[in-house]
C-alpha cells in the first residue's frame, strides 16, 4: 500500500480520461477508494468498467462535476459532502486550447475558466471536508508554464485570447494558486497540504491501449513518431500525481514531475519550476481576482 495513512479516499477530476483515468486506475489498484468526478455520465461508467477490468475489487464512487459551470460545481461539493472524509483532492480536469474563443456557463474564458477558475471554486467549497490531519491537494500543472507570464493587471488574460498561449496560461495560474495555497495553508497553521505535479510530455500513444476509454485529444504525427525516445504514456504520466496524492514524503509547496531530462519522462521527482510560478504578487491578485470571478472565497482560518 503506498502513502503514510493506509487507505484513503481520493477525488480524481477529470477520471474519464487520459492522466485522471490512469490516476485513477492506479489509485485504485494500490487499494484506495477513487471517486471518479467527471462531466460526462457515459464516459465516466465507460471509465468504471475499464477500471474494474484490470483492478480486482476496485472500490469506486461517481460524482457529477462539470468544472466549466460553477452550479455544477457547488451541487458536486454539496454531494461529496455526503460521501464521508476524504483524504485529496486531485485537480487533473482539464481543456486544451483552440482557435475559437469559447466560455464557460458563467461566460468566463473556457481553458482559464475550467482549468483554473473551477479548480479554485471547486478546492474552496471541498477543502472543509479533507482530513485536517493529512488532507492533500494536488494541482496540475504543466511544463507549458515555462514559456508564458501573467499580466499582474490582467491576471486571467481577459483582454486577449490565443489558444495555445491561453492554455499555458491557465496553466501558469493553476501552479501560482497550487503554491500560494500551500503558503497560506501553512501561515494559517493548516495541516493539510498543497501539492503540484506535472506529466511530463505524456501521450496516449506511448502508454498501454485502453480501448474503452474515451481519447483526451488527437496527437500529431510527429508526436506518435517521437515517443519511444521525447515522452512517455499517460500511465507514466499519472505516477508524479499519484505519489503526490497518496505517497510517503510529500510535503506541501512541492512540484511533482518526472525526474528525466527537461523532465518529459522519467520517475517521480521534486523538480524546479520557474520562478513565475511562485511570484507572490502576481499570485495574490490572481487570488483576488479569482474569488472576484468565481464568487467563492477560502475561509483557511477556519480550517484550525
Amino acid at each position: 500500500m503506498s502513502g503514510d495513512a493506509g487507505r484513503r479516499t481520493v477525488v480524481v477530476t477529470g477520471a474519464s480520461a487520459g492522466l485522471g483515468y490512469h490516476a485513477a486506475e492506479q489509485l485504485a489498484a494500490q487499494g484506495h477508494r477513487v471517486v471518479l468526478a467527471t462531466r460526462n455520465p457515459e464516459r465516466g461508467l465507460a471509465a468504471e468498467r475499464s477500471i474494474r477490468a484490470h483492478v480486482d475489487d476496485a472500490d469506486l464512487v461517481h460524482l457529477h462535476l462539470d468544472l466549466a459551470d460553477l452550479d455544477s460545481v457547488h451541487a458536486a461539493a454539496a454531494t461529496l459532502a455526503e460521501l464521508g472524509p476524504v483524504h485529496a483532492l486531485l485537480n487533473n480536469a482539464g481543456v486544451v486550447g483552440s482557435s475559437e474563443q469559447r466560455s464557460t456557463a458563467q461566460g468566463l474564458e473556457l481553458q482559464v475558466g475550467t482549468n483554473h477558475l473551477g479548480h479554485f471554486a471547486w478546492t474552496a467549497l471541498v477543502l472543509p471536508l479533507l482530513d485536517q490531519d493529512d488532507g492533500r491537494v494536488v494541482h496540475l500543472g504543466s511544463i507549458a508554464h515555462r514559456f508564458v507570464t501573467l499580466d499582474r493587471r490582467d491576471p486571467l488574460a481577459v483582454g486577449r485570447y490565443d489558444g495555445h498561449r491561453q492554455y499555458a496560461r491557465s496553466k501558469l495560474a493553476v501552479m501560482l494558486f497550487g503554491f500560494e495555497l500551500a503558503q497560506r495553508l501553512g501561515d494559517a497553521g493548516s495541516a493539510v497540504r498543497s501539492v503540484v505535479a506535472h506529466p511530463g510530455l505524456a501521450l496516449e500513444a506511448a502508454g498501454p491501449a485502453r480501448p474503452d476509454v474515451a481519447p483526451t485529444r488527437s496527437e500529431p504525427a510527429w508526436m506518435r513518431a517521437g515517443s519511444g525516445w521525447i515522452a512517455q504514456g499517460k500511465d507514466a504520466g499519472a505516477r508524479p500525481l499519484v505519489h503526490a496524492a497518496v505517497g510517503d514524503g510529500v510535503r506541501s509547496g512541492e512540484y511533482w514531475g518526472p525526474d528525466g531530462p527537461l523532465q518529459l519522462a522519467g520517475a517521480p521527482a521534486i523538480v524546479p519550476a520557474r520562478s513565475r510560478a511562485h511570484d507572490r504578487t502576481t499570485a495574490a491578485r490572481l487570488w483576488t481576482a479569482s474569488e472576484r470571478a468565481t464568487g467563492v472565497a477560502f475561509a483557511l482560518d477556519a480550517l484550525v
